[in-house]
């Protein structure tokens, strides 16, 4: 509460709550009005003088200061740092413990004798009970910060005072005291509130580190840079993964509250497990990992733990997404770093290799399809017979059919003397794969669906039809069922392919960008481990890569040769320099624009249409849009609305 009631407003609304026994229906905020009640409750009138119980005595004091031992260790420092801000302002730094006794304070001099008038000082209970509607007392009746300035306080006798103040959650989120800047209403400062509140916050980091320091605790912040700042969310782990500890920060960034503490997993907050976190950290402490909320939100995580407590912690092994563990160990398991989607196409995939089931997979160009094609085969029972690709859109027209069916002795005039038995016979016993099967002539169609129908070859130039066996894979960055209602692709074919269809997605749609980069960067330089700068790959996740894995795998191979032998870590300077600059040219806010959008427009114009074009790409589905826009789905919802 931080809106100052107009003098008259206040006088008129007092007179009324002393004449009515209650508040005026309007004309004074709410959270005020609240706090009068409750003062009025007590049995305190505006003008009530201060009783001997209000004060604790020097035992009772004591008992207070060794019961908060803690709280006031940790506050201490800040304190004295936040009175460096506010020292010569007639004003002082107060400490109350969960009951509005005050513990600590630090003021000028000039003005503790003031404070001293009213009882501000060590030992003094400022619970609203005792002292009406004040900032100490307020806010903690409304476990929220509270501003109280001027005639606002319940007691006249309190009004030369304005007074800020917030309170200070443990780790388990409960309220461990109120700290409070006190002073002379004249000299009020809108900030004061924003201030006291940014001070508690560090107190309640400082707690939180040091009361959980048998835990493993995850540092959080949507900005690799906002780690280890005031700004920062802080949650603790206990041995099982569940979230036993946070600031209000932590709780804030996971869409969590208080009484969640204790009562949910980690998996049930992120797509990243603690095994994979403890296995990035033992590679690289420090480094920061990018996860994602299961709105779509992006956060990244940094690891603290005591070597006590990494001890106690589960095998840090690498683990996939919560919703993609997997105990299979086969080439297709070895392609899944963590997205939904692609780990829902594997397990799909696994099931049905080695069965006489067609598969069609279906993606923009460079997802990663024929290396999907290929990781199928691996892990099925044909695993050691051939894989023969070939690339439909690749072979000229009028050689496509002796390169696929083979051709006898002599067949045609620049023929080889031996004949060729064709790539579909050397498939014989493995999987064959048809890449860009959109793209093959109708002639050549009508000849496939006769061997996909009778399982056997005849070469061009004559010859007895060949048996063969081979298991199929197609695939296409094509519509093959809107091609195959124009008339432009055979639909008996397309049902003779289509036993399953399979869509992987395109980079910029993964969910798993940095487990891909990890396993990426692996593979391009074995024996040596190599990362990318937190800054790099926060902006590398918003780029739209019109050319996907394959200009990904392209651009991290470019940026490996840059290395220096003793550099491990890719940075800005390491990048290509045409896309260095697309990169910093790119807006650098979650709704960018798309490609199309003119000058004209401006940033509401680009935010609605960025919006448009990410529920028309995800059919409508909330939560898709959302999470190719990099916000949450109340963002986007509210962004809807307006």
């Amino acid at each position: 509460m931080s809106i100052t009631q107009p003098a008259p407003a206040l006088r008129q609304a007092r007179m009324y709550l002393l004449e009515h026994g209650d508040c005026p229906p309007v004309g004074i905020d709410e959270r005020l009005a609240r706090s009068w009640r409750r003062s009025l409750a007590a049995g305190l009138l505006p003008g009530t003088g201060l009783a001997d119980t209000e004060h604790a005595s020097g035992m009772g004091l004591r008992h207070a200061l060794a019961s908060n031992h803690d709280l006031l260790a940790h506050s201490r420092p800040v304190m004295e740092y936040l009175f460096e801000q506010v020292r010569s302002s007639q004003s002082m730094v107060i400490l109350a413990d969960n009951r509005g006794t005050l513990m600590h304070t630090l003021g000028d001099t000039d003005f503790l004798d003031k404070a001293d008038r009213v009882a501000l000082s060590s030992g003094a209970s400022w619970h609203e009970q005792h002292r009406g509607t004040n900032a100490i007392g307020t806010a903690l009746a409304e476990a929220a910060g509270v501003e109280i300035h001027g005639g606002e306080h319940f007691l006249e006798r309190n009004g030369f005072l304005t007074c800020a103040a917030t309170p200070i959650m443990s780790a388990s989120g409960e309220l461990m005291g109120i700290l409070d800047i006190s002073g002379d209403q004249r000299s009020r400062h809108p900030h004061t509130l924003g201030l006291v509140s940014m001070a508690a916050r560090m107190i309640e980091n400082r707690l939180v580190i040091a009361t959980c320091r048998c835990h493993i605790r995850l540092h959080l912040h949507a900005h690799p840079e906002g780690i280890g700042s005031v700004a920062e969310g802080i949650i603790a782990l206990s041995e099982d993964d569940w979230i036993v500890g946070a600031n209000r920060q932590g709780l804030a960034l996971l869409h969590l509250a208080p009484p969640d503490l204790g009562a949910t997993p980690l998996a049930s907050a992120i797509d990243v497990r603690l095994g994979e976190l403890l296995a990035r950290h033992k590679r690289r402490p420090g480094q920061p990992t990018l996860v994602h909320l299961h709105d779509g939100s992006a956060l990244f995580v940094q690891v603290h733990a005591e070597p006590t407590a990494l001890a106690l912690a589960p095998t840090a092994k690498p683990a996939r997404a919560a919703s993609a563990i997997t105990t299979t160990d086969d080439a297709l398991a070895r392609l899944d770093a963590g997205d939904t989607h692609w780990h829902n196409a594997t397990d799909k995939a696994r099931r049905v290799a080695g069965k006489p089931i067609p598969l069609l997979i279906v993606g923009e160009s460079g997802v990663g399809k024929e290396l999907f094609a290929r990781a199928t085969h691996d892990s099925g029972p044909r695993r050691n017979g051939p894989f023969v690709a070939i690339n439909c859109a690749a072979l000229p027209e009028n050689l496509i059919e002796a390169e696929l069916f083979g051709y006898a002795p002599g067949a045609f005039t620049s023929a080889r003397r031996e004949g060729s038995p064709g790539r579909l016979r050397e498939a014989h016993g493995g999987t064959l794969f048809l890449d860009e099967i959109g793209d093959m002539p109708l002639t050549m169609q009508t000849r496939l669906l006769r061997v996909l129908q009778e399982r056997q070859v005849t070469p061009l130039g004559g010859g007895q039809p060949v048996d063969v066996d081979f298991s199929l894979i197609c695939a296409t960055h094509r519509k093959l069922r809107e091609e195959a209602e124009k008339g432009s692709f055979r639909s008996d074919l397309y049902y003779r392919i289509n036993g399953l269809t399979l869509h992987l997605p395109a980079l910029r749609e993964r969910t798993d960008f940095q487990g891909l980069t990890d396993r990426l960067l692996a593979e391009l330089n074995p024996g040596r481990d190599i990362h990318l700068a937190p800054d790099l790959l926060a902006q590398l996740i918003l780029h739209p890569w019109p050319g996907n894995l394959r200009q990904y795998a392209s651009v991290l191979r470019t940026a490996s040769a840059m290395l220096d032998p003793d550099e491990d870590c890719i940075a800005w300077q390491h990048l290509p320099d045409d896309l260095a600059e697309e990169l910093t040219a790119a807006p650098q806010a979650s709704l960018r624009p798309p490609a199309s959008a003119g000058k004209a427009q401006n940033l509401d114009e680009l935010s609605r249409s960025a919006i448009r074009q990410a529920l028309e790409t995800s059919s409508g589905n909330i939560s898709e849009a959302a999470r190719r826009l990099g916000v949450s789905r109340q963002t986007l919802y509210r962004k809807m609305k307006a």
